[in-house]
């Protein structure tokens, strides 16, 4: 065990878009912050992320995580050019709406009723639009002959993923928070004065933890008397040569770079802790992608990998806090870009005033999973 460091009101764990933001509110609010990160060794899920602000179709199955990922997109614009203010970084967040593309009738109206149903539900107002085939073509030209239809959300957007994380830790330390890559967490536990966070070098000391660690939270949230009901699911994602620009608006599956690559993936996959690419997959997902634009048959693809995403049983985030004094908190999301502003804000008021309060956090606990006897 190495030497005791000065102690920190919060230390955050885990340096990705998650932790980042959370490590990035608390220091803008005037608290000593101590981020650790395991380092680019780590699942970073940014690297396989889209960089959709997205919007439509989260919370079929919870009208709360409906409301927050609404409420978090109305708050990207305001956010991110706060984060260029600060540290110069312009994030690429664009509003400009998205398109759902179906690839059939059938998943057409599946999709239409999917959407208007978690319309009914929530109570952060968010506008979608079934588009035909024939409106479809008009919008987006390029479009294949074969495309059934999409739905539009006018409330989608795009940031590039790897320039947030980068603005959200830049912010961060400006703002006077400590933050040390390559210092993987060893242990956790309670003690006296609040949390104690062992490494392999080193032992620190805070007030409060938050646990940000994406895949690495089921290992450490037991040691807090928590449980991070979490697993990887593999997603492959190919790029693109710069092509000229004929995709203004952000799609389920194929995006366009500002600087004019495409990418697109939209695999699923259980494979566990393996980040590989397979053939079948990437094949797949190419056939998909130039069926909804004819143009990418031709252009070549400079890149593939896979990459993990961290994923609830049922998407939905979990929130919790530790039992007794309360001086830990969970947090486990697959939408860390989307929920960015809410990490960066309403989180941190929750973590700051040391409660994370019912009326709001319930939807999010993981006693949702728990399945009582008969």
């Amino acid at each position: 065990m190495g030497a005791r460091h000065p102690f920190s009101d919060f230390v955050v764990i885990g340096g990705g878009i998650v932790g980042a933001s959370v490590a990035y509110g608390l220091a803008k609010a005037g608290e000593k912050v101590l981020l650790l990160d395991e380092g680019d060794i780590a699942f970073r899920a940014a690297r396989g992320n889209f960089g959709n602000v997205w919007v439509q179709g989260k919370g079929a199955t919870s009208p709360a995580y409906a409301d927050l990922t609404r409420e978090a997109a109305n708050r990207w614009g305001e956010f991110a050019a706060a984060l260029q203010d600060e540290t110069g970084v312009d994030v690429h967040f664009r509003r400009p709406g998205a398109f759902y593309i179906c690839f059939s009738e059938e998943e057409l109206q599946r999709r239409s009723r999917m959407m208007a149903s978690i319309g009914e539900r929530a109570t952060v107002r968010s506008d979608f639009e079934t588009v035909g085939a024939e409106e479809l073509r008009r919008r987006l030209p390029e479009i294949g002959p074969e495309i059934a239809g999409a739905t539009y959300c006018p409330d989608d957007g795009t940031a590039n993923p790897l320039f947030l994380l980068r603005a959200l830790i830049k912010a961060a330390v400006a703002y006077g928070a400590t933050y040390l890559p390559r210092h993987e967490v060893t242990g956790l536990r309670i003690d006296g004065e609040g949390v104690s966070v062992e490494t392999e070098e080193e032992t620190y000391h805070a007030g409060r933890a938050v646990l940000a660690a994406g895949l690495g939270n089921s290992r450490l949230a037991p040691q807090l008397g928590m449980v991070a009901p979490v697993r990887p699911v593999r997603g492959q994602i190919m790029v693109t040569e710069k092509v000229r620009n004929f995709l203004d608006f952000g799609t389920n599956f194929i995006r366009q770079t500002i600087e004019g690559g495409c990418l697109f993936g939209e695999s699923s996959e259980e494979a566990g802790l393996d980040e590989g690419t397979t053939l079948p997959v990437l094949r797949e997902t190419a056939r998909r992608a130039v069926t909804a634009f004819p143009l990418l048959r031709n252009a070549r693809v400079v890149r593939a990998w896979g990459a993990l995403r961290i994923m609830t049983p049922d998407g939905v985030p979990v929130y919790q806090q530790s039992p007794g004094a309360g001086s830990a908190f969970l947090v486990t999301v697959h939408s860390g870009v989307t929920l960015a502003p809410f990490h960066a804000g309403d989180l941190v008021e929750a973590l700051r005033q040391g409660r994370l309060h019912p009326n709001e956090y319930q939807p999010f606990s993981p006693e949702r999973f728990d399945v009582q006897a008969a």
